[in-house]
C-alpha cells in the first residue's frame, strides 16, 4: 500500500541517463523551489507504460506551469530507460530504482509481475515544494494508469 498523505517523502538519490550521460537526482533538490510529481510504472518497453509516458511527456507543460517537476520511476536501468525514451520521445526524466528501495519506501514494490519478479506497481504522488505527501495513488492493476486529472487538481491546490 502507497505510503499516506500528509507524511514526509523518502528522499531518494537514483540515477538518470540521457544524451548528456549518467546523473544523479536527488528528490530533495527540489524541496523549497519545486512541486514534484512522481509516477512509479512497472516496466520500460511494454504498451501501458508507453502510453503513460507518451501522455505525460505530450502535455508536460501542463505541469510545468503549476510549477512541478515530473519524474518516471521503474526498476528497469538507466540505459534501458535512455534507450526506451528515445525510442517513444519521451521527455520527462526516467529515474533508475534498479535496486528497488525506493519504490519498497513509498510502499509501492509489487512482489512479483507475471513472473518477471518484484517491480514498481503504477502509482503517482504529488509531494509539495516542503516534501509533503499531498496526493498519493496506486492503481488497483498495472494495466489501469493514475487519475492525471486529481494529480493537476492536487498540484493546482498548493
Amino acid at each position: 500500500m502507497a505510503i499516506a498523505v500528509g507524511t514526509k517523502a523518502p528522499d531518494f538519490a537514483l540515477k538518470s541517463k540521457d544524451a548528456e550521460g549518467v546523473k544523479e537526482i536527488k528528490l530533495s533538490d527540489n524541496f523549497g523551489k519545486r512541486n514534484t510529481v512522481l509516477l512509479f510504472f512497472p516496466l520500460a518497453f511494454t504498451s501501458v507504460c508507453t502510453n503513460e509516458m507518451c501522455e505525460i511527456s505530450q502535455g508536460i507543460k501542463a505541469y510545468e506551469d503549476l510549477s512541478a517537476t515530473v519524474y518516471g520511476i521503474s526498476v528497469d536501468s538507466p540505459f534501458a530507460q535512455e534507450a526506451w525514451a528515445q525510442k517513444e520521445k519521451i521527455r520527462i526524466p526516467l529515474l533508475s530504482d534498479l535496486n528497488k528501495k525506493t519504490a519498497a519506501a513509498y510502499g509501492v514494490l509489487l512482489d512479483d509481475l507475471l513472473g518477471f519478479g518484484s517491480t514498481a506497481a503504477r502509482a503517482a504522488f504529488v509531494i509539495d515544494k516542503q516534501g509533503i505527501i499531498r496526493y498519493a495513488e496506486q492503481t488497483p492493476t498495472p494495466k489501469e494508469l493514475p487519475d492525471f486529472s486529481k494529480i493537476q487538481a492536487s498540484l493546482k491546490g498548493l
